[in-house]
């Protein structure tokens, strides 16, 4: 958004939580930053400013605000071009991919230069790509000290700094306070479960996105039960491999998610909270979205675009999912996930396995795959789409080049229009994706000629992926 000065003051007087996250406010008279919803007694106009970013605030000297707490923002998600670059780049900084290679490799994974990279980087964020990882490292440890009871020197290396020292030095230096006394400030959780809250912004259909995941939970891996959504997680990182279990439910008072993590996941939380945000849809701008939707989600604005957790478990369940219905391409992949994925012990008796890396499907027999119950074409389909993400052929993250992406999902064979759109709207997050041929979209509109029904999603650019999430709901409340 535009920083216009007025405007911004406007919505931190109302604390309007439509701009949460899009702005944040620092104090000159205290030197500390906030998001707009704080609830601090407001600050006089004339020591307000104002910065599109945590890291463009920190690096004018402020501090986080330990009430209202900035590292909980909403993100922001967007279909401009210079806007979901910026954003791309972000998410693999989040992700700490900076840690392990360079903002030119950065560049690279996105598609352009690195020039480009850092000039699109600062216009959108206010800093430099490695100013910004800094104050991401920084409040990520900030979170774990405060939600947590993790020993020092593990939250430490879970943030991604290379040494206790340099993350002792650079937190007194920024925040004027020691790790050790932020901890002593704040209530943790037990040690065997990490809980954190990731905001959103209202409203969320929290029902309604428990309903999709639940229908198409890989057995094994997935359960929804109540109100919670939980699964297995395996992050593989270049040195060591964590596995562990994730659960997430929705705050009863907040406009939050809480997430639960085992504690063999500490050391891979930054990426795991990623892709909570990913497959939730938690940088969604609803009030944008229902502007352009107009009467297709008057209903019930709160409609999210699930995402994905793990590409390549998401990209073998669509394969699968190729024309038969949603329950017997959940059987055919929790059989899949029980034979090639690694059986784990958690809490939850439901969740037995992890999901196999690409690696593993690439060099298997396709006998050994087609024994399970699913036709050779598919299982070519599935082996095809593992080796170009183990070779790194394709990227199929959110903020990759959707076009490029597309062409070469395309090219793959058994991949056609409706899966290569389908993987768009969930793998990539693009939210203009859509699958016009899909036979619920066509129901939904009650039109059974792709073309047409292609112009008659015309009105709703640049949000045709949320519009295919409604048109679904449509039919499943009208058979209710």
């Amino acid at each position: 958004m535009s920083l216009d000065a007025k405007t911004c003051y406007r919505a931190m007087c109302t604390r309007d939580t439509r701009f949460d996250g899009r702005f944040f406010v620092a104090v000159a008279s205290t030197r500390i930053y906030c998001r707009p919803v704080c609830t601090v007694r407001t600050p006089k106009r004339e020591n307000c400013r104002f910065f599109p970013s945590a890291a463009a605030a920190e690096d004018e000297g402020y501090r986080p605000c330990l009430r209202c707490r900035p590292e909980l923002a909403p993100g922001n998600a967007s279909v401009d071009a210079v806007q979901r670059t910026a954003h791309a780049a972000a998410n693999l900084i989040e992700d700490q991919q900076l840690e392990t290679i360079s903002v030119s490799s950065i560049a690279a994974r996105i598609g352009i230069t690195d020039r480009h990279l850092r000039r699109v980087f600062h216009s959108e964020f206010g800093v430099s790509p490695v100013s910004f990882a800094q104050t991401q490292r920084l409040l990520l440890a900030k979170r774990l000290l405060t939600d947590t009871r993790l020993p020092l020197i593990q939250v430490a290396y879970a943030s991604g700094f290379g040494s206790v020292r340099r993350f002792n030095h650079l937190f007194r230096e920024r925040y004027r306070l020691s790790p050790g006394d932020l901890r002593k400030r704040t209530a943790t959780t037990a040690e065997d479960v990490l809980m954190f809250e990731l905001s959103y912004r209202p409203p969320y259909d929290w029902a309604a996105m428990l309903d999709f995941l639940a229908a198409r939970a890989i057995p094994g891996i997935e359960q929804v039960e109540g109100t919670a959504y939980r699964r297995t997680a395996i992050v593989r990182g270049a040195k060591q491999t964590h596995e562990g279990w994730i659960e997430v439910t929705q705050s009863p008072r907040k406009h939050a998610l809480k997430i639960g993590l085992s504690a063999s996941l500490a050391p891979a939380v930054p990426f795991v909270l990623s892709r909570v945000r990913a497959l939730m849809d938690l940088s969604c701008q609803p009030d944008q979205i229902a502007a352009m939707l107009g009467k297709l989600a008057q209903k019930n604005a709160g409609i999210r675009l699930p995402g994905a957790f793990d590409a390549f478990e998401m990209v073998t369940r669509a394969v699968l999912g190729q024309q038969i219905s949603v329950a017997a391409a959940r059987t055919l992949a929790g059989r899949f996930a029980q034979a090639f994925g690694t059986e784990m012990v958690t809490p939850h008796a439901a969740l037995t396995h992890t999901f196999p890396h690409p690696a593993i499907i690439a060099a298997t027999t396709l006998d050994s795959v087609a024994k399970l119950g699913i036709i050779a074409a598919r299982v070519r389909t599935i082996q095809s789409l593992a080796r170009a993400l183990h070779e790194g052929e394709i990227e199929l993250t959110p903020g990759a080049d959707v076009e490029a992406t597309l062409d070469k999902l395309r090219a793959l064979p058994g991949i056609g229009e409706w899966t290569a759109q389908y993987i768009a709207m969930r793998a990539l997050a693009w939210p203009d994706a859509f699958p016009h041929t899909d036979l619920g979209v066509m129901k939904a509109l009650n039109e059974r000629n792709p073309k047409r029904v292609l112009a008659l999603a015309e009105a709703w650019r640049p949000w045709r992926a949320y519009a295919v999430m409604h048109l679904w709901r449509s039919l499943k409340e009208s058979v209710t």
